[in-house]
């Protein structure tokens, strides 16, 4: 059953998705669910067993939790409404409700509360591979970004803060190799802990022209970090010599930091103050940042603590501020209790420019010490290329990257809310110090085919395609000396371990080949009527040119290939 085509289904948007499709390893039930086809299962399963071996070496324990989920647990952790945009909720026939699992923070926190009283039981390092559902709006990419996935997700449970660390470290070096042995170029970023919680967390990407993340990096030192989480060495806001007065002046039509830099004006983005007004958790707040910089609302969810900010609407900053959005300062008219955060890289500026909170109106020789209230400073712009590196001062470079694999130190967030304690030395009842590790098996899949390929179709690595060699003979009836020896090849190998496919079909060469190809077995053994006449076969790997090989060598030809 291996339904291979021609030509990707339309909706197919990624290179990926559509070798997917194409070389008969998946097929759509609906948007964002996905059956696995023979070919697709075996690969999933050894990516599965690659993370199992490893996850074993670093000390985990195997359990099963269930998909299904009482939403109390979610409600005692917080989650229950800081996730809702993600869960899948359903109700039984007795009209409770049920959660599909995303993620298992809660059942395992509960778990641990039940069954580790003393710190005699710890560490503890619990994981799964299993089944998840998230409540994506808008699914795409295939496996990307689906509603049903396969994730493996494991947490730790340690007495102390620095026990925590050495758990953290020996998954951060479990994901290494996992990634390494399914032939997958990842690094590691820093990155946002998001509404998992925590406060330590490293992503690890895959550099993909088509993936959802950006992360910014030195090739000179190595730093890496998520665009959500990056920080740069660009210098704060030189000062100037400080203006006499606040000057307010007429800009009638002007509401965007370009009109404003153009004559007659001529004020450079770089001297503007961009106010912006965000609601958080139900609260405005008024951010500053220099007028060429962008905000990074993941960075002020960050450091607000808000679990939802959205950009306030003009009908709520009219009543707020006095003016429109293009007009808006916080020098005057603001309200005593509503939050001023600026951007660090405005710290000390002056002579700048900003709105004067009254539609057509700005405001010059403004100093952010004199003339604003700011009640805290932050990092909150996103960083662009080229931008110092904040280690060592050599320029960032930005390249886009897929997300295959995530670890938290998530600290006593759940433990503390969910009871999970044990006793210490001394008798005293404390908080377990957890982490949370995941690995997106079915993501994992496709992210190897997005980096592995040609024009030809997929490039699998050994260690994870579906069979390690395709046997291809030319003539498939059973008399022919091809299908003899095609058979004699199959036991052979098979008997030394060797995973093989015999292509028994009675189709054209052309066809095999081009199949062989598109589904990429890393191994090839042709096998036709003039090579056969010489003694020999052919025997291509996938990404290599084809070598002419005794009949009786041929076995152990391959399985030299294999070993190397």
């Amino acid at each position: 059953m291996i339904p291979t085509l021609r030509e990707a289904p339309a909706d197919a948007e990624i290179l990926s998705h559509k070798l997917l499709l194409r070389a008969g390893l998946i097929r759509k039930l609906a948007g964002g669910v996905y059956t696995f086809l023979p070919l697709g299962l075996r690969t999933l399963r050894k990516v599965e067993q690659i993370v199992r071996e490893e996850m074993d070496r670093a000390g985990g324990v195997e359990v099963l939790m269930p998909a299904l989920q009482p939403p109390e647990i979610w409600q005692q952790s917080g989650r229950y409404e800081t996730a809702s945009n993600v869960l899948f909720k359903l109700k039984d026939s007795g009209n409770r409700e049920w959660l599909l699992s995303p993620t298992a923070e809660e059942v395992i926190t509960t778990l641990a509360a039940n069954e580790i009283n003393s710190y005699r039981q710890l560490p503890k390092n619990f994981y799964q591979i299993s089944v998840k559902f998230r409540d994506e709006i808008r699914p795409r990419f295939g496996l990307m970004r689906a509603k049903e996935f396969i994730m493996k997700d494991a947490y730790s449970f340690d007495p102390t803060d620095e026990g925590a660390m050495a758990s953290y470290r020996k998954m951060y070096d479990a994901y290494t190799r996992i990634f390494i042995r399914c032939g997958l170029k990842a690094f590691p970023v820093e990155a946002d802990t998001g509404v998992i919680g925590g406060n330590y967390s490293h992503e690890f990407m895959v550099p993909a022209e088509t993936g959802e993340n950006e992360v910014a990096f030195c090739e000179a030192c190595g730093y890496a970090a998520n665009l959500e989480k990056a920080t740069s060495g660009v210098p704060k806001t030189a000062a100037r010599e400080m203006g006499p007065v606040i000057e307010k002046f007429a800009t009638p039509g002007v509401v965007t930091i370009e009109a404003l830099s153009k004559a007659p004006y001529s004020v450079p983005a770089n001297r503007q103050i961009k106010t912006l007004v965000f609601i958080a958790d139900s609260k405005p707040v008024i951010i500053l940042i220099r007028g060429d910089d962008q905000l990074n609302e993941t960075k002020l969810m960050a450091k607000t603590g808000a679990v939802a900010v959205r950009p306030a609407t003009p009908e709520e900053i009219v009543p707020l501020l006095g003016a429109k959005p293009g007009s808006l300062g916080a020098v005057v008219n603001v309200p005593a209790n509503v939050q001023v955060l600026a951007d660090e890289r405005l710290q000390g500026a002056n002579g700048m420019a900003t709105g004067a909170n009254e539609d057509g109106f700005h405001l010059r020789n403004v100093s952010l010490e004199r003339d604003l209230k700011v009640t805290a400073w932050f990092d909150l712009r996103t960083v662009t290329a080229g931008e110092p590196c904040v280690k060592c001062g050599q320029p960032l470079k930005i390249r886009r990257a897929i997300e295959v694999g995530h670890v938290f130190k998530l600290g006593t967030k759940y433990s503390e809310k969910l009871n999970a304690t044990f006793l210490d030395a001394d008798g005293v009842r404390k908080p377990s110090v957890m982490g949370c590790y995941g690995i997106g098996i079915t993501r994992t899949m496709q992210a190897i085919i997005e980096q592995c390929n040609d024009k030809d179709g997929i490039v699998w690595p050994l260690s994870v395609a579906p069979y390690q060699v395709c046997i291809t003979p030319l003539a498939v009836a059973p008399e022919s000396q091809a299908m003899q020896v095609a058979e004699k090849f199959y036991e052979e190998l098979t008997a030394q371990g060797v995973e093989v496919i015999l292509d028994d079909r009675d189709e054209r060469p052309g066809v095999k080949f081009k199949d062989a190809d598109l589904v990429g077995f890393p191994i090839r053994i042709a096998l036709g009527e003039k090579s056969l006449a010489k003694g020999e076969v052919e025997i291509k790997p996938r990404d290599g040119a084809f070598q002419a090989v005794k009949i009786d060598e041929a076995v152990a030809a391959v399985l030299k290939r294999i070993r190397e």
